[in-house]
């Protein structure tokens, strides 16, 4: 059993003796070094500790979600469920537990249930909270089921707000991030059905989106993700293009891009083939493609988790060049991190001017950008 030792030992010795001193670790190339990362999640949490309500919460006017968005934050972070930060933040959360199984106040039900079970999940020790996310889930599945069982409507699989909304991608995002984080399997039926919403609001026309904007898709657009595949019928969107299709978005593009991964579709697969390709076209952490400014945070985070989900410390875009995409992810929001640790918008779209909110997101980007051990 010993036999291939001599090899490995003549390259391990070589590996020293052409190893040129001081020099970086492939590891420290590819991610931030942790004491960098350390410094700049510290500085976040101090920031949103001293945000946070007497209760518990972070913009409580909203609702628990983004209270329920900082606590799932930080222990993904690393921060443990006990911080004081995080266990008043949860404990916050579960005064908005609804006899319906919902976790919301009044407004956006399907983020707010979707967002509380996900903190839960990361704070459900000894099952604590099996009970309270079974009912979760089963309150979104039911704003899922409001859309009907008819597989051939557009609406079909998808989650809008609430059971009375139009369904969207970002809703649909959220439901199955709470669907896996809950530990659903590739083959549950809600999960299926949400990939087939998913599948119609891409930018790829063929067999499994025939929806009449990804017809008329331009290059530019091609696998990309749109927000609302509805707008295809309003003539007032701006998401509209001249051509009659629908702009992709880099927030919509890599949350259908990560849902699909976390669901188990094969990387050949032509839709994620497809979305690929789109991003390898879009590669930047300056803007939120197709949007500018306009819910950049929403858009980091988007990223590092299908960035993660795609397994490799570097991505090659379309031209080849190589990107270490976790450390470019740290050295953004470092370089757009505050004094008092905290990260703002100057683009006040989708509430990211309010710090709480674009700390929360930016915690939970920096938590993916962790180097492999």
């Amino acid at each position: 059993m010993f036999r291939f030792a001599p090899p490995l030992l003549t390259l391990a010795l070589a590996g020293a003796i052409f190893a040129v001193p001081g020099a970086p670790s492939r590891a420290a190339e590819v991610a931030p070094k942790p004491d960098d990362l350390k410094a700049s999640l510290d500085k976040a949490h101090d920031f949103l500790k001293s945000k946070q309500g007497e209760d518990g919460s972070f913009l409580p006017k909203f609702g628990p979600g983004v209270t329920a968005l900082v606590a799932a934050a930080l222990v993904k972070a690393g921060y443990p469920a006990e911080d004081a930060v995080v266990s008043k933040a949860i404990q916050f959360v579960e005064t908005f537990v609804q006899k319906d199984g919902g976790i919301y106040s009044k407004g956006q039900e399907n983020y707010n249930t979707a967002l509380a079970v996900v903190a839960f999940t990361e704070c459900n020790k000894d099952g604590k909270y099996d009970k309270v996310i079974a009912a979760a889930l089963k309150y979104v599945k039911g704003i899922q089921d409001a859309n009907g069982a008819d597989d051939k409507e557009l609406k079909f699989g998808g989650a809008g707000y609430d059971g009375k909304s139009r369904p969207d991608t970002s809703n649909t995002g959220f439901f199955i991030e709470a669907l896996m984080a809950a530990g659903a399997k590739s083959d549950d039926p809600a999960l299926k059905k949400a990939l087939t919403f998913l599948s119609r609001a891409q930018n790829l026309s063929g067999e499994y989106n025939e929806q009449p904007f990804a017809k008329k898709t331009g290059d530019d657009d091609k696998g990309g993700f749109v927000y609302n595949p509805f707008d295809q019928d309003n003539e007032k969107s701006g998401k509209r293009t001249d051509a009659g299709g629908l702009r992709s978005e880099g927030g919509m593009t890599y949350t259908g891009l990560k849902s699909f991964l976390y669901a188990g579709v094969d990387k050949k697969d032509p839709r994620v083939v497809a979305a690929l390709g789109w991003v390898k076209k879009h590669y930047t952490l300056t803007e939120n493609p197709g949007n500018g400014k306009a819910g950049l945070f929403y858009y980091y985070h988007t990223f590092a988790k299908a960035m993660d989900a795609l397994g490799d410390d570097e991505f090659v875009d379309a031209k080849g060049v190589k990107h270490p995409w976790k450390k470019d992810l740290f050295d953004e929001l470092k370089k757009q991190q505050k004094a008092d640790g905290s990260w703002s918008n100057s683009n006040s779209a989708f509430l990211e001017g309010a710090p709480e909110l674009a700390t929360a997101f930016a915690v939970l980007s920096l938590s993916y950008t962790k180097a492999k051990k």
